[in-house]
């Protein structure tokens, strides 16, 4: 990683923030939008992932048509308790407790709220953060990168003691996932959307920004988490999202 920020403590619990649902059209899925909140034991709170946009909580309708989003498909469920302080506030948490953000990559459901932390560098590969803008969605509206303290990734590295931040480029040009050590709950795979649910493998990772290098890492990342006998959380498992345990609950 460039600029070589590392966390001083190790993971010692996980959240998982439910940042709305939506429905894909091409196939009728519907999928869990998700964030992450890690703690450690020196006092540090990281927030993955920031979901939709503020206005889609507004009015959806209007913010689809404003993003020409509908090509893709609908919003099902993004309400003002979807947004990132309102899943903070059930963890007991502020905005103003996030010592380091990170964003996965910047498609529109990942990174609607990256601005709302001014205070925290914003951890990004740097294969995203050289684009003009972030990825967003490829409607008529673009988001600007906001003011920050970037640190570049292009490469695995440890962010921390058991908190290894794994380069994964496929589905989006600098998508991330995670390997954590928790306590109790032992190795955790954030996969994020390099391998949005366990049925995309076989699917062959199809409509991925570069599609060998997303079949490379998915198998990269299922190895991994094979070896490590890891608990995996998916991008966007319609199967894993209803019953997987969420903020205020957390993972030890």
């Amino acid at each position: 990683m460039k600029n070589h920020a590392r966390l001083k403590g190790k993971p010692i619990r996980l959240a998982v923030l439910d940042y709305g649902l939506f429905q894909v059209h091409a196939n009728g899925r519907i999928i869990g939008i998700c964030g992450f909140v890690i703690q450690t034991d020196a006092d540090e709170t990281v927030l993955i992932d920031t979901g939709f946009p503020a206005k889609y909580a507004v009015d959806a309708q209007a913010a689809t048509d404003e993003d020409d989003l509908g090509s893709f498909g609908r919003v099902l469920s993004v309400t003002p308790e979807n947004m990132p302080a309102a899943q903070l506030a059930q963890l007991g948490l502020s905005p103003e407790d996030i010592t380091l953000m990170i964003q996965s990559h910047t498609h529109i459901d990942h990174v609607g709220h990256m601005h709302a932390f001014p205070h925290a560098p914003i951890l990004i590969a740097a294969a995203e953060r050289a684009l003009p803008r972030p990825l967003y969605w490829s409607g008529k509206q673009a988001m600007e990168w906001p003011e920050a303290e970037y640190l570049l990734v292009d490469a695995d590295f440890d962010l921390g003691n058991g908190f290894r931040v794994l380069f994964c480029p496929g589905h989006a040009p600098g998508q991330m996932a995670f390997m954590l050590d928790l306590p109790k709950t032992g190795a955790v795979l954030l996969t994020s959307d390099a391998i949005s649910r366990a049925s995309e493998i076989d699917e062959g990772f199809a409509g991925s920004w570069d599609v060998p290098l997303a079949i490379h890492h998915g198998a990269r990342l299922m190895e991994m988490a094979a070896t490590r006998d890891a608990f995996v959380i998916f991008g966007h498992s319609p199967e894993q999202w209803p019953d997987l345990k969420k903020a205020p609950h957390w993972f030890e």
